[in-house]
């Protein structure tokens, strides 16, 4: 069209007829291909020799390769476990998963605790009032500077010191803390339990496709529909009434004291308890400081922006400041999940069963050493690039986008 102008660099690029390659040494584009070539032969067969050199000693010692002994009998005893185990009937295989579901129970609670333990205090840190700022800078500086594995004995300690059961710490006759945990009155679970869980996921899918629906009537009219009303109806009134219409089942299980040990009722073991406080306090440490250095890099002209319109710091911290601050700190809190993911190996050290300490157990029972640091491997990498995976996408999301 005549009204239509193009621009000259797009129209010869089009125009540009394509480079040919010339076989010869002179060209650049043959020597980059020839050399890549080179370097992915080369890797080949290095891999190539390790490979078929381990598998020739192996055979030389007569040591056993594979992964048949996962379907053998495992015979040791998991102090915790989130799956039905029996050590007389459960296998290898039962036992990794029970230690990859005991790691991630450590990486997923932590992650959450250290994310909002450490909100709270990088926000601290630049609060006006002396104390606050001071006692948030005094735990930061602290808590970095030891190193966890110190962090990690030294709670343990203190929880392997408090009373034995029968003279535990108590919050009326229902929750007892004593130097075999934390016990705690827990829920017995049943099918109605399990729907009204399915019906709040359902609840919470149609809650966010409403509120992306408010937004984009918002968009349109510059009006937003509530969402509070619609999400307490989905979230709570929904799962209430498919419990209610299910008998309404609610059984509480109370711990007691029996002989020299509590039965009945939920228990969080000293071991698991030390890992997540030491681990969850030391890495907050670090995300306080990548908060506290994410609200500083967002211009000051945004504060006083903001102010001059008349809305209130916290209102200003939480609509204005930290949407902006999160382009800055997302990439290297994304750093802080991982060692906080990678650190909870350390549970080896005070005898919780994690994925490390069960394949160690595993490793020296069975002589399958090559496989028991393998899977060990495989475990961490997959949990560590799942995370980078979700904290990528959340990243490039909130980015901001030209225009």
């Amino acid at each position: 069209m005549s009204g239509q102008t193009i621009d000259p660099r797009l129209a010869n690029a089009r125009s540009a007829p394509k480079r040919k390659l010339n076989i010869s040494w002179a060209d650049p584009l043959f020597r980059s291909i020839v050399w890549q070539v080179l370097i992915v032969g080369v890797v080949i067969a290095i891999g190539w020799f390790l490979i078929t050199n381990t598998q020739r000693n192996l055979l030389v010692r007569h040591i056993a390769t594979g992964l048949g002994f996962l379907s053998n009998t495992s015979g040791i005893p998991i102090a915790e476990t989130l799956i039905p185990y029996e050590p007389s009937v459960s296998t290898w295989g039962r036992a990794v998963v029970e230690g990859i579901l005991n790691t991630l129970k450590v990486a997923v609670v932590g992650i959450v605790l250290s994310t909002i333990l450490g909100t709270i205090i990088g926000i601290g840190r630049l609060s006006k009032n002396w104390l606050v700022a001071k006692v948030a800078a005094f735990y930061v500086e602290t808590l970095r500077d030891i190193p966890v594995l110190l962090q990690l004995l030294f709670w343990y300690g203190i929880l392997q010191s408090l009373p034995a059961p029968r003279a535990a710490m108590k919050i009326g006759n229902a929750v007892f803390l004593s130097g075999r945990g934390l016990k705690f009155p827990l829920i017995e679970w049943q099918d109605a339990h399990s729907w009204a869980l399915v019906a709040f996921l359902l609840g919470l899918i149609g809650t966010i496709a409403w509120n992306a629906t408010a937004n984009k009537k918002r968009d349109e009219t510059g009006v937003k529909p509530g969402v509070w009303p619609a999400a307490v109806g989905l979230l709570i009134g929904l799962p209430v009434l498919v419990w209610a219409a299910l008998g309404a089942p609610f059984v509480v299980d109370y711990p007691a004291l029996k002989g020299f040990n509590f039965v009945g009722g939920g228990t969080v073991t000293p071991e698991y308890f030390a890992l997540l406080l030491g681990l969850t306090l030391y890495t907050a440490a670090y995300i306080a400081e990548i908060v506290r250095s994410g609200i500083q890099a967002v211009p000051k002209g945004q504060w006083e922006a903001a102010g001059a319109l008349g809305l209130r710091p916290g209102s200003v911290l939480k609509l204005i400041v930290l949407p902006q601050a999160m382009r800055v700190i997302i990439p290297p809190m994304t750093s802080q999940f991982l060692n906080l993911t990678k650190n909870s190996s350390l549970a080896v050290a005070i005898g919780y069963q994690d994925i490390v300490s069960i394949s160690g157990t595993m490793l020296n029972q069975t002589g399958q050493a090559i496989e028991g640091v393998g899977i060990i491997m495989v475990v961490f990498l997959t949990i560590s690039l799942s995370i980078s995976l979700v904290m990528n996408w959340y990243n490039a999301r909130i980015a901001l986008v030209e225009r």
